[in-house]
């Protein structure tokens, strides 16, 4: 009778089992000890042969599909298939306005690969610019605006095209490669200098046999790959052609937060400049995670280089602004006040403030050509909503050799982590429960915990002007009745500020309960209120309303100078959702933690007679 052998099992036990199991049924094999040593060897060999040969023909099966691959060149080369290029490395960018203070003649020119230098973390870094910018005095000042300056090593390469070997390829010869900076020229031959300019296709739609176009990809060891057209799509490279590959290598994220560069070396002869820092270094960044290909590839290739839907609009801004952490998108008509025939798109960054007006135009003027000819997209800066906690928990004093101070640093970290790992994009929800949870999480002796949430925003008015302001928290205010806590201030505090008409007194925001903004000033502890209808609150929607608000100074927050007045509400539920371009942060340095030892689990013999909860309102 056949013996079968068990195939199923791909363990080293199992497959060695199943070996002994097949061999014992053999008629030759009666007598052996498959235990013995020499024997019991043999079949350790051909268990882990087998269970190799398994394992590596499971990660190749693996390594097919973009969802389950894991090696970066599978994963690249499959994204390669819907026509999909992963990100390369970025450099940090800042915007400086370079003075120069001895300069003459009708123009300046700052050539590419002006090199300023900077300092951080004790570590030198070089800046570029990169193009040539000339400029004209006006009124006999020679000011460069608003320059864009690359972090990085400005480099040159150059190929010489030979079309008889079919090996040759045009690859990026350094690491860390920002091809955002890549500029590709073709010189005609070695005695003939005459250049053209290639341009990086995205598509084949469009492209002739004369387009004077080149493509990139990723290639081994993360480096990328310059090649040209066929001769029908895209003009082909002739033999003796010099290819010449200008580009940036840069240190990542390293140089991020430089704000203070000088000059090193020339700007047309002249040495003597004066630099101003307009937007200090920010959006350096390492390549494109494999994580990220495996999102962004299947999206990309969705989109079919079109923006209809909020998901095309989403894949297209962060293929064009790499910079971009988290990005949301609506139509205009679920705008607060609907505005029909326009998409809004509101990006964080993942470094640095909101984007400059400049990046905005570019980005729009971008997107315009994938966009539905009746849409006109339209860039907004993300609205942060602040989130305050006021937390109290109880411990086992039993369970831990810890000291209140460190059991209250651990609470602030699982606090910090959570704000990191759940919010600060446009989809992160603070759930109440989840937060509580990793709080009593942060050890083992918290038993458990009373957190108080607030939220704020800020307004930051004009000086001097009768001007309305409006607060949208997107979230119901906490108002149980009409004129609930009219005598206290109802659910709204703010900063203080001086108003138009009382240069003396500092006044205050607060509400009466009843859907009215009120002003006041304190008379020792008691309210005197200025105005009773300043403004108007909707306890629903989470709208406020300042009317023709006047204000002519702005007190202090936190102890520093600030041009802001700070809001801070009551919400109706402990659970806050962002909504459209809403972002949500914890504010740690403002929210509090306390604990104190739980006095029943400790054993205390006053437990059952002195033992309090902390309120939850």
């Amino acid at each position: 009778m056949a013996t079968k052998l068990e195939i199923s099992q791909l363990d080293f036990d199992g497959i060695k089992d199943n070996l002994k199991t097949f061999l014992s049924q053999q008629d030759e094999f009666t007598d052996y000890n498959f235990e013995g040593a020499g024997m019991n060897i043999l079949l350790d060999v051909l268990a882990y042969n087998t269970h190799y040969l398994g394992y590596n023909a499971n990660m190749l099966a693996n390594e097919m599909y973009l969802d389950s691959a894991d090696q970066r060149s599978s994963v690249v080369s499959l994204a390669k298939q819907v026509g999909y290029t992963p990100r390369s490395a970025l450099s940090s960018k800042a915007t400086i306005d370079v003075l120069m203070t001895n300069a003459s003649g009708s123009t300046v020119t700052m050539e590419r690969g002006t090199k300023f230098t900077t300092t951080v973390d004790s570590t030198n870094y070089s800046f570029v610019n990169n193009a040539d910018v000339s400029i004209s005095p006006i009124d006999g000042v020679y000011k460069f605006s608003n320059l864009e300056i690359y972090e990085g090593t400005y480099l040159n390469y150059k190929y010489t095209a030979n079309t008889s070997d079919t090996d040759q390829r045009f690859i990026i010869p350094n690491d860390n490669v920002d091809t955002t900076t890549l500029t590709v020229k073709v010189q005609e031959s070695a005695s003939d200098s005459t250049t053209n300019t290639y341009k990086l296709s995205t598509g084949v739609t469009g492209i002739d046999s004369t387009s004077k176009v080149y493509f990139l990809q990723e290639v081994e060891n993360g480096r990328f790959e310059v090649y040209f057209g066929d001769g029908v799509l895209g003009q082909s490279i002739k033999d003796g052609n010099i290819v010449i590959l200008d580009y940036i290598s840069c240190n990542l994220d390293e140089p991020n937060s430089a704000s203070s560069f000088i000059l090193s070396g020339t700007i047309g002869g002249f040495v003597a400049a004066t630099i101003t820092t307009i937007k200090s270094a920010s959006g350096g960044d390492a390549p494109e995670t494999i994580k990220s290909i495996k999102y962004n590839a299947p999206r990309d290739y969705s989109a079919q280089d079109r923006a209809v839907t909020a998901e095309d609009y989403k894949v297209l801004v962060k293929s064009l602004y790499a910079n971009a952490q988290s990005v949301q998108v609506y139509g205009g008509e679920d705008a607060a006040i609907p505005d029909y025939g326009k998409v809004y798109i509101s990006i964080k960054a993942k470094s640095g403030s909101n984007l400059t007006v400049a990046t905005k135009v570019s980005l729009v003027a971008s997107l315009k050509s994938f966009a539905v000819a009746s849409i006109t997209p339209v860039i907004i800066d993300p609205e942060t909503t602040f989130i305050t906690l006021t937390t109290t928990f109880k411990f086992d004093s039993n369970l831990t050799t810890k000291d209140l101070s460190t059991l209250q640093t651990n609470v602030i970290n699982s606090i910090i982590t959570y704000n990191t790992n759940t919010l600060e994009n446009f989809t992160g929800m603070f759930r109440y429960s989840a937060l509580s949870k990793n709080i009593d999480d942060s050890d083992v002796s918290i038993l458990s915990n009373i957190t108080k949430v607030k939220m704020y925003k800020f307004i930051t008015p004009t000086l001097n002007s009768g001007l309305k302001y409006t607060l949208s928290f997107n979230n119901a205010f906490y108002n149980p009745h009409s004129g609930h806590n009219t005598g206290a201030g109802g659910v709204v505090s703010s900063t203080g500020f001086k108003i138009l008409g009382d240069d003396t007194n500092e006044h205050f925001l607060d509400d009466d309960g009843a859907g009215n903004i009120r002003v006041y000033y304190l008379s020792g502890t008691t309210r005197i209120y200025t105005s009773s209808t300043y403004g108007t609150i909707d306890y629903t929607t989470g709208e406020i309303i300042l009317t023709s608000s006047n204000i002519t100074s702005i007190s202090n927050i936190d102890g520093a100078a600030s041009t802001r007045i700070r809001v801070t509400v009551l919400p109706d539920s402990n659970d806050i959702i962002p909504v459209r371009n809403q972002v949500l942060s914890i504010d740690t340095a403002n929210s509090t933690v306390s604990g104190a030892i739980d006095e029943i689990e400790s054993g205390s013999s006053q437990a059952g007679t002195s033992y309090t909860t902390t309120s939850s309102y």
